[in-house]
């Protein structure tokens, strides 16, 4: 064998060599990163999310074609003031943005745009029930995007049940958004936790009608609705009774 006919095999494992010492490379600097934020985490959420974007955007001038920093950017836009939050979901619809992030930008950014404005969500539930948010006016209502194989929703059941138990009489409403994709193991479910509120199914899944036009790409999701019909608050799970009172006294 002559020894040019050597060139394009070594050539390619010396691109495979550095391509190794490369994902080495972002392997340890993410572990750097990790480190970097978690010590964040005793000071408070805006110191935080403010390191993760700090971050974010040093891994970005690094590994610029890497899918985590911009992922990490997600999560700071989603946790960050809607200003903030809009000008990074921009920021994420740029050309040498991996597909994947640009769809999660764009759901959480129709997340965002739905804040303080009435829910267009209207359905037949599984039990019969007919059920209009707009027809819920003068009410307080939780919208909770949910399912039964979801383990986190299973655990704050009990605090959704109850608020509804202590609170439906003055006014407060639950519409359940389930991700299921057995109707049968949903109705066997609410029948067995006595959740008294309709449920919307279309046997979708993540794909379900209701949560793919309100952007929902995890759960448990519970967002509240005030008086007025308007959307008020994205992360209601988060001291669920308090709020609740707090909304119908107004």
């Amino acid at each position: 064998m002559k020894t040019s006919s050597l060139v394009p095999a070594l050539a390619l494992l010396a691109a495979l060599a550095l391509s190794a010492q490369a994902e080495t490379s972002f392997e340890d600097r993410m572990k750097e990163v990790e480190k970097a934020v978690l010590a964040k985490r005793s000071v408070g959420k805006d110191a935080f999310y403010g390191e993760l974007e700090k971050q974010a955007r040093a891994l970005l001038k690094e590994f610029p074609t890497k899918e985590e920093p911009y992922g990490m950017l997600v999560a700071v836009a989603e946790n960050a003031a809607p200003d903030k939050a809009r000008a990074i979901f921009k920021e994420l619809d740029g050309e040498k943005v991996p597909a994947e992030i640009k769809a999660q930008a764009k759901a959480a950014a129709t997340k965002l745009d739905a804040l303080g404005k009435p829910l267009d969500i209207k359905f037949k539930a599984v039990d019969g029930r007919e059920v209009d948010l707009a027809a819920l006016k003068g009410k307080v209502v939780l919208v909770d995007f949910w399912a039964t194989w979801c383990g986190p929703c299973v655990a704050e059941l009990p605090h959704v049940l109850e608020a509804y138990a202590k609170m439906h009489d003055k006014g407060f409403e639950i519409v359940g958004i389930s991700l299921d994709e057995d109707k049968g193991k949903l109705e066997s479910f609410v029948k067995e936790k006595k959740m008294a509120w309709p449920q919307y199914f279309d046997g979708q899944g993540w794909k379900n009608a209701v949560s793919q036009k309100y952007g929902i790409n995890s759960i448990p999701a519970m967002w509240l609705v005030d008086k007025k019909g308007n959307l008020v608050d994205m992360n209601a799970r988060d001291g669920l009774a308090e709020k609740v009172e707090k909304a119908l006294a107004e």
